[in-house]
């Protein structure tokens, strides 16, 4: 007999624990540095446009299924299955997602680690402890296997108090917070020089920058940004009242989402440019610009090393801001195969989120020991084919294999008139059609 289910207690609590699920690392460097490296303000027009017309639909299909279901990303797709090979369908995309959603928490772990150890290391210099202070931000196996086994024990800590007493109690701490520190830390970069025309660069678009390839990158970046096609959106949809609106709901999450991302931009883009006056090289010697770890953990670093003393309390303030935008991601994440576990297996909560966290631990340690040959196999598996794959597979269950009646009357609850709106009209053929091929281009593309 499975677990009793949790649930949202509110709406605030779900916007929060969605949004934070959205809102990582890939946001905060993620965006930023795609713009920088994509034609500036043009690529975050088209973003923002790309935002509303693939991730928003895709993010309805994966809340509509969950909240229809109310179970795990297995059993919600084999839930509304009409025959025995949609069902082994719905089955294998299940694994699917709880697979993939755990190799990128395993990498992702990672990667967190190290913006635990640089959250560390200002305070360690603090007190004069400077060979402790290398070690935090050296890059060593020994490190980074300690951050990421402290990074995991707080994700699972939170997934094992529970939905309500868990995720949503942390996720309406942490996502506030993470707003306060970002608009702080704008406020500071914009006052320094070398701001103003990193914020040009950012808000003033050269539309001659449009090709293609820029437009298939902004399309991926708003796919993912939102943590979509690995079933965190569908798991935390399972957890939602029928007495909500899932159309404003969805509109609420893409806007907090593609805010968030934009408002990061005024952050990292202009603290680029003070990185640069400041006589920080932000390019590579090819000319491309450093992006990812390269940013976060030597550009940056380089622009507080320049502050002084400030520079010790502006870095607290901005890793402190990454560790919390990649804990509300990471909650996200456990949570997809530790809902399976509680539902299929029958186990309780928290012995599920020990039984997994350890797993996926065990595996961010293999990855740790190789690092050379394995993180970025793991990245590209997951992120480049996995997603998009299973992204495409949750297109076609809610276009195609979902009866439209029983779609119809789960989409009524909480907005009964719906068949009479604009939503209803455009979305059931929109997502049935033109998501499944606008995430199949940017796969093509990001494969090619």
């Amino acid at each position: 007999m499975s677990a009793p289910r949790g649930q949202f207690s509110s709406n605030f609590g779900f916007l929060m624990a969605a949004a934070g699920s959205a809102v990582g690392l890939g946001n905060i460097w993620g965006f930023p540095t795609n713009v920088a490296a994509n034609g500036g303000a043009a690529f975050v027009v088209v973003y923002l446009i790309l935002a509303f017309i693939l991730a928003y639909p895709v993010l309805m299909a994966e809340l509509a299924i969950g909240r229809h279901a109310r179970r795990n990303m297995v059993q919600a797709l084999r839930g509304i299955s009409t025959g025995p090979v949609s069902r082994g369908a719905g089955t294998l995309a299940g694994f699917g997602g709880i697979v993939v959603a755990s190799l990128i928490l395993s990498f992702y772990a990672i990667v967190a680690g190290w913006m635990l150890a640089h959250l560390a290391d200002p305070f360690v210099t603090l007190v004069g402890a400077e060979r402790s202070a290398e070690w935090l931000t050296a890059n060593s196996a020994a490190r980074n296997f300690t951050f990421t086994a402290i990074f995991s024990g707080l994700t699972m800590a939170i997934i094992a108090a529970g939905v309500e007493k868990g995720i949503e109690r942390w996720s309406t701490l942490l996502m506030p917070s993470l707003i306060i520190l970002l608009l702080l830390l704008i406020a500071y970069v914009l006052s320094q020089p070398g701001a103003i025309a990193g914020l040009e660069a950012y808000l003033m678009p050269d539309f001659s920058e449009l090709s293609p390839e820029l437009m298939l990158s902004a399309m991926g970046q708003a796919f993912f940004s939102l943590s979509l096609g690995v079933g965190t959106m569908l798991i935390y949809g399972s957890y939602l009242s029928k007495q909500e609106s899932l159309p404003r709901l969805g509109a609420l999450v893409t806007l907090i989402d593609v805010g968030i991302a934009f408002t990061a931009g005024l952050l990292i883009v202009p603290a680029m440019y003070v990185a640069q006056e400041a006589g920080t090289q932000i390019f590579s010697d090819g000319g491309q610009l450093m992006a990812g770890p390269d940013l976060i953990l030597q550009v940056l670093p380089a622009l507080f090393d320049t502050m002084g003393t400030s520079g010790l309390f502006v870095a607290i303030a901005f890793f402190a801001l990454m560790t919390i935008a990649s804990l509300t991601s990471s909650i996200s994440m456990l949570e997809v195969p530790v809902a399976f576990c509680i539902e299929n297996l029958g186990l309780k909560r928290r012995p599920a989120t020990l039984l997994v966290g350890l797993v996926i631990f065990c595996i961010s340690s293999v990855i740790i020991f190789n690092f050379g040959a394995l993180f970025g196999l793991v990245v590209s598996v997951s992120t480049e084919y996995g997603q998009p794959i299973l992204g495409i597979a949750l297109c076609i269950f809610a276009g195609w294999i979902w009866r439209r009646d029983q779609l119809l009357k789960e989409l009524q609850e909480g907005h009964p008139d719906i068949e009479k709106t604009l939503f209803w009209k455009i979305w059931p053929w929109y997502v049935r059609l033109v998501c499944p091929l606008l995430i199949l281009a940017a796969f093509i593309q990001s494969v090619l």
